[in-house]
C-alpha cells in the first residue's frame, strides 16, 4: 500500500504559531490514522506505531503498522506491517519495552473474521452492526530488532469475564472492546490497558467500563507462549464512573506515581472527566470520581482522549478539552453529541501532593497546547515523548497524524510560578482618566500571495486590570464604533466587546466572577492563533460554570485588530490597567494576580 510522504517541519516565520497543528510534522499513513504512540527504542530511534488503512475509521483493511524515525520525527523509515491490509481488521495498538529492549505491541483482531454483530435498534435500523473493529481477540506480536520486524506469531491474551461481558447480546462468547494509550511497567509486572464494552447502539459504544491486564512474567520471560495473563481488578465489575453516573467510562490511562499508587483518569458522558486510585498495584481501585484542579473546581470534558503522562521529571502533564458539564450530561443524545468539540487542546500541569491513603495530583490552571483554524476539526489521541530535555506530542485527526514540539515556557508555567511579566507590555494605567492609545497588533493583513487574500498574524492582545468599579472601564471606541469596551455588565460579568467596523465580536465572564465593591482582578486574554477570547479572573480560567458549555469564547477569524480612537479612556475605581501587545499565557494572568495591583 502506498504511504503518503512527509511533510518537513516549516520554518517558524511571522504569521505563524507552533501551536496551530499544521506546523507539525507529519507521521505517514495510508490515509486513515489512529493512535499514533511512540516508544524509544533502545538504539535511540522512536518507534510509532499507527492503526491506518485506506479508508475510513472502521472500513474493511484497517490494521496496524509501525514506523522509526532516528531523528525525533522529522524523518521516518518506510512502514513495517505488523499486520497485513488483507487480513481480518487489526486495530488500536499500544506498546511496551521490556528491559531486555524487546517491544511488545498489543491490539484487537478480528481473527474470527466476522462481517457484522448484533447491534440496538433504532440507531441500527436493521439491528446490524458492520463495523467490527473493536471486538474478537485481543493480540499482541513482538520485536526483537527495535521495531524493524514483528514476530511471525501472533499471542492471544486471554480476557476475564466481567459483568459487563456476560450482559451483552453474546453472552461473552464475543466480546467487545478496545484498548488506548500507554501498556506500563510497575513492580515487576506489565500492565496493558484494556476498555470493555457493552455493546453497539446510539453513539457506537453504549456502555464501557475499563480493566488492566496483568503479567507477571512479561517483563523477563523470553518465550512469549509461557507469557502469562490476569486481570484485574479483582471481581466481576471494572472501573466505572462514579456513583450516580453514566455508563460510559473509558479509554483508561494510567500513570505510576512516586510512592508506588496507580493514577487512572478516563472518559465519560457525563460532562466531566473522571478518575481513581489504586494503592495495591491495580488489584482494587478507590471509588472513581470527577476530576478538580487542585482549587477545588470541577474539570469540564467531552467524550474524547484524555490522558495524563508522569514525566521524567516526576511531574505531570494532562490533555483535554476543557468544556462540557451539564450540556453534556443533561443533553438527550449526549452518548453521540460528547464526540464533539476536540479543538483546541488543552494542557494542565501537576504535581504530587499528600493525601488520603497516599500521593495524589494537584492540577494547574490549564493552556491552550494545540489548535486547528477549523474548529469543527478534531485531535485527538496523543502520545508524550520526551527526548533530550524536550518534550513532544503526537496527535491525529484521523487523516493527518503529526508530532509537535512544546515550548518549554508552555510548560514551566504549568508547574510552577513564573514571574511577573513585561514582555510586551504596551501602556501602564494607574488611574482614571485618558491616555494615549498604543498601535495595538493586527490579526489579520494582506498576504503577498498573487490574489492578495488574508494573512493571519496569530498575534494577541491581553487587557490586565484590577478594579473595583462598575460600568464602562475601559475602552477606546471611536465615532464609527472601532476598537474594545471592557465593562461590568448585569450578573456580576465582566464584558468584552470589541470591533473593527466591518465585525463585531463579545465575550463575558462567568456568572459572579466580579463581586460589587471588591477588588477583582482580570486577564482578558484576547489570542488570534486559535481566535478565542479567554478570562482568568483572580487567578481561574473561566470554564461556563452552570451556565454555559464553554467559559472561552470564540471571535471572528477576519476581525482585524482592536484599534478604535487615539486615546484609551479608563474609568473609576480601575486600580491598575496593563495593555499587551501579545496574548498573555494563562501562567502570566496568574502571576499577574498574584503580584497585586502594584505596578511591577
Amino acid at each position: 500500500m502506498k504511504r503518503r510522504q512527509l511533510l518537513a517541519l516549516p520554518v517558524v516565520a511571522f504569521g505563524q504559531d507552533l501551536r496551530e497543528i499544521t506546523t507539525g510534522r507529519m507521521i505517514p499513513d495510508e490515509f486513515y490514522s489512529d493512535q499514533p504512540y511512540v516508544v524509544k527504542t533502545e538504539d535511540g530511534a522512536w518507534l510509532c506505531v499507527m492503526t491506518t488503512g485506506s479508508g475510513h475509521e472502521g472500513e474493511g483493511g484497517q490494521h496496524v503498522i509501525s514506523m522509526r524515525s532516528a531523528d525525533r520525527g522529522k524523518t521516518w523509515e518506510k512502514a513495517v506491517d505488523v499486520e497485513p491490509g488483507s487480513g481480518p481488521e487489526a486495530s488500536y495498538a499500544v506498546m511496551l519495552k521490556v528491559p531486555a529492549g524487546r517491544v511488545y505491541v498489543f491490539y484487537n483482531h478480528n481473527t474470527d473474521n466476522l462481517r457484522s454483530v448484533i447491534g440496538d435498534k433504532p440507531a441500527y435500523r436493521d439491528g446490524v452492526v458492520k463495523r467490527v473493529d473493536s471486538l474478537g481477540h485481543f493480540v499482541f506480536k513482538y520485536s526483537d530488532d527495535h521495531g524493524r520486524s514483528w514476530s511471525a506469531e501472533r499471542y492471544e491474551i486471554p480476557q476475564r469475564d466481567f459483568e459487563i461481558d456476560l450482559k451483552n447480546v453474546y453472552g461473552g462468547k464475543l466480546k467487545f472492546f478496545w484498548t488506548v494509550g500507554r501498556a506500563f511497567a510497575h513492580k515487576g509486572a506489565g500492565y496493558v490497558p484494556l476498555h470493555k464494552v457493552g455493546g453497539f447502539g446510539e453513539g457506537f459504544f453504549t456502555s464501557s467500563e475499563g480493566v488492566l491486564l496483568r503479567s507477571a512474567n512479561i517483563l523477563t520471560e523470553r518465550d512469549a507462549s509461557k507469557i502469562v495473563w490476569e486481570t484485574w481488578p479483582e471481581g466481576v465489575k471494572g472501573i466505572r464512573t462514579p456513583a450516580g453516573g453514566g455508563p460510559v467510562a473509558e479509554e483508561q490511562s494510567f500513570s505510576v506515581m512516586s510512592d508506588g499508587s496507580l493514577f487512572c483518569v478516563f472518559r465519560t458522558i457525563d460532562g466531566h472527566p473522571a478518575c481513581t486510585y489504586s494503592r495495591d498495584d491495580g488489584r482494587t481501585w478507590e471509588p472513581s470520581q470527577y476530576m478538580r484542579f487542585a482549587s477545588g473546581r470541577l474539570m469540564k470534558h467531552p467524550r474524547a482522549a484524555n490522558f495524563a503522562w508522569r514525566c521524567e521529571n516526576g511531574k505531570y502533564l494532562y490533555w483535554f478539552h476543557n468544556h462540557g458539564g451539564r450540556f453534556i450530561r443533561e443533553h438527550p443524545r449526549r452518548r453521540s453529541i460528547a464526540y464533539d468539540d476536540r479543538n483546541p487542546v488543552w494542557l494542565c500541569g501537576g504535581v504530587e501532593v499528600d493525601g488520603p491513603g497516599g500521593k495524589r495530583v494537584a492540577w494547574s490552571e490549564p493552556e491552550i497546547a494545540l489548535y486547528d483554524d477549523d474548529p469543527m476539526v478534531r485531535m485527538s489521541y496523543p502520545d508524550l515523548v520526551e527526548d533530550g530535555g524536550s518534550y513532544y506530542l503526537t496527535e491525529t485527526q484521523k487523516d493527518v497524524a503529526r508530532v509537535h514540539e512544546l515550548d518549554r515556557r508552555l510548560l514551566e508555567g504549568l508547574w510552577g510560578p513564573v514571574p511577573v511579566s513585561r514582555e510586551g507590555l504596551l501602556l501602564e494605567a494607574s488611574s482614571s482618566g485618558e491616555y494615549a492609545a498604543p498601535e495595538l497588533p493586527f490579526f489579520v493583513k494582506r498576504s503577498r500571495r498573487s490574489d492578495y487574500g488574508t494573512e493571519h498574524t496569530r498575534m494577541g492582545v491581553t487587557l490586565d486590570i484590577w478594579f473595583d468599579g462598575a460600568g464602562v472601564l475601559a475602552e477606546n471606541l471611536d465615532g464609527s464604533g472601532k476598537g474594545f469596551r471592557l465593562q461590568v455588565v448585569e450578573g456580576g460579568r465582566l464584558e468584552l466587546t470589541m470591533s473593527d467596523g466591518r465585525t463585531q465580536n463579545r465575550w463575558a465572564s462567568d456568572a459572579g466572577t466580579v463581586v460589587a465593591g471588591k477588588l477583582c482582578h482580570a486577564a482578558v486574554i484576547v489570542d488570534s492563533g486559535p481566535k478565542v477570547i479567554v478570562m482568568v479572573m483572580d487567578g481561574r480560567v473561566c470554564d461556563g460554570g452552570e451556565e454555559r458549555q464553554f467559559g472561552w469564547g470564540r471571535f471572528h477569524p477576519s476581525l482585524h485588530s482592536l484599534n478604535g480612537r487615539e486615546k484609551i479612556r479608563v474609568g473609576g475605581g480601575v486600580k491598575r490597567l496593563a495593555v499587551y501587545g501579545r496574548a498573555l499565557r494563562t501562567a502570566e494572568a496568574i502571576a499577574a494576580w498574584r503580584g497585586g495591583p502594584v505596578a511591577g
